[in-house]
């Protein structure tokens, strides 16, 4: 251990407790308390040497030494207080009091030691306070001006000293000033020294800090002009920090959350602290989940300085800069749109259970209570007395009602194959305008019952085609059905086919009652049905349109549906004149990767359109 590390912990270990956690300040009491103690006991142990060579001491010398003993108190005042500049103070106070002493006895104003007022400024102004300088300076100067007052009175007496004795005493006042006033500025030097390696100290653990953070620190304008941002933009933007200066953050803003970014900044730069989630711009090489054009982040801000805002109430403009930490929060936003997208299924999961079973509860009802109330009624044929014809008739309403039955547990069977992956297609050759012709001859008589006229158009010449002709007979029917069922007496419903090379087109539309905006974005899901349940004027399950869906779905076809209210529907169809099966998956396989675009697709375009596998 050095002798200057003994010395630095003796000093330490005399620090009033406040002084001892802060660098710059321990190291500022260190430099007021060590030059006092040293030279007090470096004089203290020179002054039996003095007395040796001088003999009894004068007045002036007594008093002196006495002045000695005021740099101990000093630091002792500072060691138990801790009052830095109170202590400066004391320090001035002391030695202009030696000042005026030794030259009120030595020709006042003339006196060698008069310079050394020069220099009670200079070691107030290590206090680095604009108080204690300002004091220090006022005292020297009265302390000038009071001398030279004494001078003009005659007193004190100029003493007795020769010419050369005066410019020796002189000379010794100017030379111990000078090095005293040295030693000031060495210490100022020092300090100066300690302050910046703190500074800089400090500033490296903040870059530190800065560039390690994944949140990104700004500071803006209240206009949003970015002055300074963390390193950590680069990783969050992928682009460098000096493009984002100035308006560069604010352009990559989205357009939409312009606005609330910088209501945001505003508001903080009045002294609120704010809370925004907005949208940026990010380049797709910086990006970490591939091309995302934009990211969601959190930013919270508040004002630079509060003492500044409440000194500028006087000032009605003053503005304050804005510091904000930005927080990459994407992760969260896909988090909380994947849980609304998995109520949003839940919910529509619920309303399709709660259409199945008021769908249900009436299809099934209905014809049940048919079947039960006409069976009861022939099994009581003799009490009844029912005639052979009424017998008949009650008979064919209990077959009617049960191929009413068989149809819709059909429809759900199939329904519930296709969405489990069961339903094969059985491709085999066809001819699509017999099967055409033969299902708008099965369904004209209702046309005509109806007061529908049923016009089909379908060339001579339309190519054989490979397919599953039960599943294309099933495709017809229920779509002829459906434009028959929704059209009004006295209607049209056409229905047309077309080839081309690859595919035949089948066109079936009505001049029905046509089907709301809001309902064409949901047809063909399962089990709905268009306008409100207790309005509707026709039985169904609501089946129909989706089993179609899916039948063209599983032959890699296509299905688009127009409506206008009041002005009828028309269903474009389009199918691959040559059905191939997927080699790579399986069927079930490949039902259950379209069944959730069965589900969803129409709820998002208004169309129906059906991409292939």
């Amino acid at each position: 251990m050095t002798v200057l590390s003994i010395i630095r912990d003796c000093l330490d270990a005399l620090l009033h407790p406040s002084a001892r956690y802060d660098a710059l300040t321990r190291a500022r009491h260190r430099a007021f308390m060590a030059p006092r103690l040293l030279g007090s006991l470096a004089a203290f142990a020179a002054f039996p040497v003095y007395l040796v060579l001088r003999g009894a001491p004068s007045a002036i010398e007594v008093a002196a030494l006495a002045w000695l003993i005021a740099p101990i108190l000093l630091s002792w005042f500072l060691s138990r207080t801790g009052r830095y500049e109170g202590a400066h103070v004391l320090s001035s106070l002391a030695l202009a009091g030696l000042i005026m002493a030794i030259a009120a006895t030595t020709g006042g104003i003339e006196s060698f030691a008069a310079i050394w007022l020069v220099v009670v400024p200079l070691e107030a102004a290590l206090s680095a306070s604009r108080r204690v300088a300002a004091f220090a300076s006022l005292l020297a100067l009265s302390c000038a001006a009071v001398l030279i007052l004494l001078s003009l009175l005659g007193w004190p007496p100029s003493g007795e000293l020769s010419g050369t004795q005066r410019g020796v005493m002189m000379a010794f006042g100017v030379a111990s000033a000078t090095l005293y006033a040295a030693g000031l500025a060495f210490g100022a030097e020092s300090l100066a020294r300690t302050s910046v390696t703190l500074l800089s100290r400090e500033e490296e653990r903040y870059r530190l800090l800065a560039r390690n953070m994944s949140d990104v620190i700004s500071r803006h304008q209240r206009n949003g002009a970015v002055q300074f941002i963390s390193p950590a933009a680069e990783a969050m933007l992928g682009m460098p920090v000096a493009q984002l200066l100035g308006h560069g953050l604010f352009d990559r803003v989205h357009v939409a959350d312009r606005p609330a970014y910088l209501t945001a900044l505003s508001d903080a730069a009045r002294g609120e602290v704010r809370s925004v989630e907005f949208r940026l711009r990010r380049d797709p090489t910086g990006s970490e989940r591939g091309q995302i054009d934009f990211i969601w982040v959190e930013m919270r801000c508040r004002p630079l300085d509060q003492d500044q805002r409440q000194n500028s109430y006087s000032d009605v403009t003053a503005e304050l800069e804005v510091v904000a930490v930005m927080r990459d929060v994407t992760d969260r936003k896909l988090s909380e749109q994947a849980l609304d997208q998995a109520r949003s299924a839940a919910e529509a999961a619920d309303a399709a259970k709660t259409r199945f079973l008021a769908t249900m509860s009436h299809e099934l009802r209905t014809p049940l209570n048919a079947i039960i109330g006409f069976s009861e009624m022939i099994a009581q044929e003799q009490t009844l007395m029912l005639a052979a014809s009424q017998r008949k008739e009650y008979a064919e309403l209990i077959n009617a009602s049960g191929q009413h039955l068989l149809s819709v547990v059909n429809g759900i069977l199939d329904m519930s194959k296709m969405e489990s992956g069961n339903f094969e297609i059985a491709s085999e050759p066809f001819a699509p305008r017999a099967a055409l012709m033969h299902c708008c001859n099965l369904l004209a008589l209702k046309a005509r019952e109806s007061g529908i006229d049923l016009i089909t158009d379908a060339p001579q010449d339309l190519p054989v085609m490979t397919g599953d002709p039960r599943a294309f007979k099933q495709i017809v029917l229920n779509l002829v059905a459906n434009a028959v069922k929704f059209t009004e007496r006295g209607g049209q419903v056409t229905v047309s086919a077309s080839a081309s090379a690859s595919q035949l087109t089948l066109r079936i539309s009505d001049t029905g009652v046509g089907i709301a905006p809001d309902d064409l974005k949901r047809i063909g899901a399962p089990f709905f049905q268009c306008g409100k349940t207790y309005e509707r004027r026709h039985e169904g399950t609501g089946l129909g349109l989706s089993i179609v869906k899916s039948l063209v779905a599983l032959h890699l076809g296509e299905l688009t549906v127009q409506s206008k209210l009041g002005e009828g529907t028309a269903v474009t169809v389009k199918l691959p004149l040559v059905y191939t099966p997927p080699q790579a998956k399986p069927v079930a396989s490949k039902i259950a990767t379209l069944t959730p675009v069965l589900r969803h697709d129409v709820q998002d375009q208004p169309a129906l359109v059906k991409k292939s596998a």
